[in-house]
């Protein structure tokens, strides 16, 4: 059985295409991700459940349409419309060729934030991929604050005591004072 702390969330299904089963995925990794055999991790009926794509097309450079193997026809891809897609951590390490004991964005859910100048500033409450630049959701006691998740911006990552070390302008800050 898969664990939700085995899967990060890589993408959603959109809506159905065409008649044999195909459906309109946005996905945050690329059609070779699926062509290497990764399966495609689904809620159903609160489990975890792999499914395998039978074929990736690509429709743009985030979108592509996926034919899950069992599923031939638009009322059974009818089920998948609008549910999150996840990938399995492990498979996603390998993929994006990362180190033993490196960060995926998602683990910094839940570190404490502490700029240089400002001190403590909150934890982090979500990442925010839904634009060019990845954002820190920082929960703070003044609201949220956005960080630009670059290296600029972050002075260090201690994963032991789940604490970020950021070095960010004062404006950023307190743009939401």
């Amino acid at each position: 059985m898969i664990k939700e702390e085995e899967i990060i969330e890589i993408g959603k299904f959109q809506k159905t295409h065409a008649l044999k089963g195909e459906l309109n995925a946005l996905l945050d990794v690329g059609a070779e991700y699926l062509e290497d055999g990764n399966p495609l991790v689904i809620p159903v009926d609160g489990l975890f459940v792999p499914f395998y794509a039978e074929s990736v097309r690509p429709k743009g450079t985030t979108s592509f349409l996926v034919k899950l193997k069992g599923v031939d026809d638009v009322e059974e891809a009818t089920a998948f419309v609008n549910k999150p897609i996840y990938g399995l951590r492990k498979s996603l390490a390998e993929y994006m060729e990362m180190e033993e004991g490196d960060l995926l964005d998602d683990d910094l859910i839940g570190f404490r934030v502490e700029d240089v100048n400002a001190g403590y500033l909150g934890t982090v409450d979500r990442i925010d991929d839904s634009t060019i630049n990845t954002l820190l959701v920082v929960d703070g006691d003044k609201g949220e604050i956005f960080i630009p998740l670059i290296d600029d911006f972050i002075e260090s990552i201690d994963e032991g005591a789940e604490t970020i070390i950021v070095d960010v302008p004062e404006d950023l800050i307190k743009l939401n004072d």
